[in-house]
């Protein structure tokens, strides 16, 4: 029973902070609209945030005493870290960015909740042969509810929406929506038990490095440097977003690694970024009310979030 009482604590806590971690990831959409719709750089606008992330990072880490460890575990398998950091940080979160200049924040949010479905396929793949589970069918079931949920959500929205600026906001976003838990998932068994969320993150975003370097290039050559409101909105999304939201998440998924479907329940709660996305664009962006459409597509999320945690 006392084993059974903590798996079921594990679990409780890591729905709790993976949507804590929705909360503050929902403040990267609307802070990346701002800036594209004021007319800064995405290349600025996502090499800046990682920029900002490695010095409070260390700060953390070293005051910790892990960083030593962190820098002996990234050496002993540099050419793997390198690839997945850059993968699971830097496609995904450029691709984002991206995004956010061809759509509102809502699109770019709900467009990235693929994220749910993407996950719970990459998972099983990532295992061995031998050691494969299959998928369940119940947890894919609630995925899709809350999907549908969100696409729904937006259904009115997408209608006074260009096609062109509906697959430039779209497209780039699904392969982020890919390439964060593929990075995230390959990190962790790489690492497995070794490193704890705060090393992790720090690990990725060092590793990650050179790729923020080679955009942000690209960024100065093309609009200069960046203003001083992209350096300080950027510093909200990297203290938010980027050091905040991502260790509750990965502390969430820490917490269940080792359970497919308890994973992929977490990375469900991430779909509560789209609501959060919409309160913001309301109270910030000044954007209408959530139409019949919306609040329909609302309450399929929190059910198939329900349903998920359930399940687990």
């Amino acid at each position: 029973m006392p084993v059974q009482f903590t798996i079921k604590k594990n679990k409780n806590n890591a729905l709790l902070l993976g949507t804590l971690a929705a909360l503050f990831f929902a403040s990267t959409f609307v802070l990346n609209r701002i800036m594209a719709v004021s007319g800064g750089s995405w290349q600025w606008t996502a090499s800046l945030r990682f920029i900002w992330m490695l010095p409070i990072l260390v700060l953390i880490v070293a005051i910790r005493g892990n960083l030593v460890s962190l820098l002996k575990e990234i050496k002993s398998n540099l050419l793997q870290w390198l690839l997945w950091s850059t993968i699971g940080f830097g496609v995904f979160y450029a691709t984002l960015t991206y995004g956010a200049n061809y759509g509102p924040s809502w699109l770019v949010a709900s467009t990235f909740e693929f994220t749910i479905i993407a996950g719970m396929f990459i998972g099983p793949l990532l295992e061995k042969k031998g050691h494969r589970k299959g998928l369940s069918k119940a947890s894919l079931l609630f995925s899709v509810i809350i999907f549908c949920g969100i696409l729904l959500m937006q259904i009115s929205e997408a209608r006074s929406t260009s096609m062109k600026a509906m697959l430039l906001g779209t497209i780039p976003v699904l392969i982020g929506a890919v390439a964060y838990p593929l990075g995230n998932r390959k990190m962790m068994k790489i690492s497995g038990n070794k490193l704890d969320a705060f090393q992790r993150t720090l690990g990725m975003t060092l590793c990650s490095m050179p790729f923020w370097i080679v955009l942000s290039l690209f960024g100065y050559a093309e609009n200069g440097l960046p203003t001083d409101s992209q350096l300080f909105q950027t510093f909200l999304v990297a203290l938010c977003s980027g050091v905040i939201a991502t260790l509750l998440f990965f502390t969430a998924t820490d917490l269940v690694h080792h359970d497919h479907k308890a994973l992929a329940a977490v990375e469900a709660t991430q779909a509560m970024e789209v609501i959060f996305t919409l309160i913001g664009e309301i109270l910030i962006l000044h954007a209408a009310l959530p139409t019949m459409y919306s609040c329909l597509g609302i309450l399929m999320v929190v059910i198939g979030m329900i349903l998920h945690s359930r399940s687990s």
